[in-house]
């Protein structure tokens, strides 16, 4: 290959690199002049996204989706999307967002930017309100159940007291099943699990005691792209100061946003 191709490989090349930064870099303007926002959403992971009797979309992440599309001033496009493919997704140009409880790992922080969480994700442990239960330490003496070899199992191996009586069974539908009918006192899952039983039976509502790990779900843009990050970070924190947000997690969660989201 002789110097003139090289040097109009080069030239090519720092076109297209100066394309797709000028692409990011513009996004928000773009959907603002499209007048449409295009959002990656779960369809197959309720409370957060699933389709409803009217066929329709629904769950916290679509609730969530339709808040920024608000804030933008735009329409709202919902991409049905799975966890395998959201993110490649946004990175393909298919969505401008990605809202799919997507948490936040440094391989994913290479590729993707991240908003302000937006919701809660996490395992911990859950039982009546009358229960009085804030920390590891008061499950001394209690009886809680938890499914064998989950997350939410060995962590809370860790740390309940010796006098805690643990019982483990084999999958989440009997775990559940011992708290409704009383064998056990308490649960440990995670709050998915929990909003799911509440809206299930009304029974024994579960209160979340205290949380096992924490790992909130955030909304995922293009990297780099800074202007459309700081618009969603805008309405993250608009919609929680306005108690909007907090609306959307008692709708689908049946419980208040966590102190410190």
């Amino acid at each position: 290959m002789n110097r003139r191709n090289i040097l109009r490989l080069f030239a090519a090349a720092a076109l297209a690199c100066g394309l797709l930064t000028t692409a990011h870099a513009g996004s928000l303007e773009t959907i603002q002049k499209s007048g449409t926002l295009r959002v990656a959403v779960p369809q197959d992971f309720p409370p957060f996204g699933s389709v409803g009797p009217d066929m329709k979309p629904r769950g916290y992440d679509v609730d969530m989706a339709g808040l920024i599309a608000k804030g933008l001033g735009v329409k709202l496009e919902l991409i049905a999307v799975t966890s395998t493919n959201r993110v490649p997704y946004l990175t393909a140009g298919k969505a401008d967002l990605v809202i799919s409880s997507l948490g936040k790992n440094p391989d994913r922080e290479k590729v993707i930017d991240f908003s302000n969480a937006y919701a809660p994700f996490f395992t911990g442990v859950f039982g009546p309100d009358e229960l009085k239960v804030t920390a590891a330490a008061d499950l001394a003496g209690k009886t809680i159940g938890v499914t064998r070899g989950a997350v939410e199992d060995l962590d809370l191996s860790k740390i309940a007291p010796a006098s805690a009586t643990i019982k483990r069974f084999e999958d989440n539908n009997a775990t559940i099943a011992a708290y409704l009918s009383g064998q056990v006192q308490l649960v440990a899952t995670g709050n998915v699990v929990a909003a799911a039983i509440n809206e299930r039976s009304n029974k024994r509502p579960l209160d979340t005691k205290f949380l096992i790990k924490n790992s909130p779900c955030y909304v995922g843009v293009n990297k780099g792209d800074e202007p459309l990050l700081a618009k969603v970070n805008e309405v993250i924190a608009k919609a929680k100061q306005s108690g909007a947000l907090n609306e959307i997690a008692q709708r689908w969660l049946h419980a208040p946003l966590p102190a410190g989201l």
